[in-house]
């Protein structure tokens, strides 16, 4: 990090009530996509600071986060929010102490799978939040953008995005499935905590700058996708988290599964024009299109279309 995002942090701890005459010591941590990530101790105790990047804005609503940060704290799935400024671009919360962040080698854990699902059911099963998002509306908003900055497509993009369409309009003509949803499945946004032995004694779920309403099925399809689910356990998961496998959910999660990675696809690409972080966001995205592009050209995909 350089010294100015230094100075910026200490000028953000520097405006919290109370926090002014304090003892702070902060230090930069590794990760983060769309914040610059800190550790604060203060008095003893330590902190977790999140300092919001530019252009993040372009596709986080920050107060509707911070609502259901502090709504998913008080079903006890998520770290207390301590405090939180959308103007000056930063938030602090508790640091959770004896968690560590899901790896991929996670993924193979039914213990973890699970416990991801029972913490989206508790979730998606709350109040609606007082903003509704929903995947195609993110997509929509996402392509406009992308056509804005120019990005470099793949080479198949309108048969890419003819199949998105063909996803959208068997999903709206069934009906969305509005729920308040965290929407953001990365790895590093399940926390553990494994007990004495290897089985994971608790999970928190961090990180809800994408959450909005929006449709069930794609809540449970973007994370299935996220830790490569196969066939077994995707409908094990659904089954866990609908009470049921019917063909139509099945139908519905896969290919909710498929329009997240067009909507994560055209992020990277977008994300390539719009941030200097070191990540390589052209591959990321080119990838999540790859990952698409499977799906759509899979034997059953046009059955699940009509199932939806």
């Amino acid at each position: 990090m350089s010294d100015a995002t230094q100075e910026q942090v200490s000028a953000a701890i520097a405006t919290v009530p109370g926090w002014a005459q304090s003892r702070v010591e902060v230090r930069p941590i590794v990760g983060g996509l769309s914040n610059s990530n800190w550790l604060v101790r203060r008095d003893g105790r330590d902190y977790f600071l999140k300092m919001f990047r530019p252009g993040s804005e372009l596709f986080i609503n920050r107060d509707v986060a911070d609502l259901a940060a502090r709504r998913a704290s008080d079903m006890c799935i998520s770290p207390k929010v301590v405090h939180f400024d959308a103007t000056r671009g930063f938030e602090i919360s508790e640091y959770l102490e004896g968690f560590r962040a899901s790896t991929n080698a996670d993924f193979q854990r039914t213990d973890f799978l699970q416990s991801a699902i029972d913490l989206y059911r508790r979730f998606n099963s709350g109040e609606r939040l007082p903003y509704t998002k929903h995947i195609f509306d993110m997509v929509d908003e996402h392509i406009e953008q992308c056509t804005a900055l120019k990005v470099l497509w793949p080479s198949d993009i309108e048969w890419l995005l003819a199949q998105y369409q063909r996803a959208k309009s068997a999903f709206f003509a069934s009906g969305l499935d509005l729920a308040p949803c965290h929407n953001d499945a990365m790895p590093g946004n399940f926390m553990v905590a494994l007990n004495g032995g290897d089985q994971i004694e608790s999970m928190k779920m961090i990180d809800f700058e994408f959450a909005s309403n929006n449709e069930r099925a794609y809540e449970i399809g973007i994370f299935l996708g996220e830790v490569f689910a196969d066939e077994i356990p995707t409908v094990e998961m659904i089954e866990r988290y609908y009470g049921a496998s019917r063909p139509e959910l099945i139908a519905r999660v896969w290919v909710a599964r498929a329009v997240a990675d067009v909507k994560w696809g055209c992020w990277g690409l977008q994300q390539r024009k719009l941030s200097d972080w070191d990540f390589d966001y052209q591959k990321y995205g080119i990838w999540k299109f790859g990952r698409a592009r499977a799906l759509f050209n899979d034997a059953r995909w046009n059955l699940w279309l009509s199932q939806v």
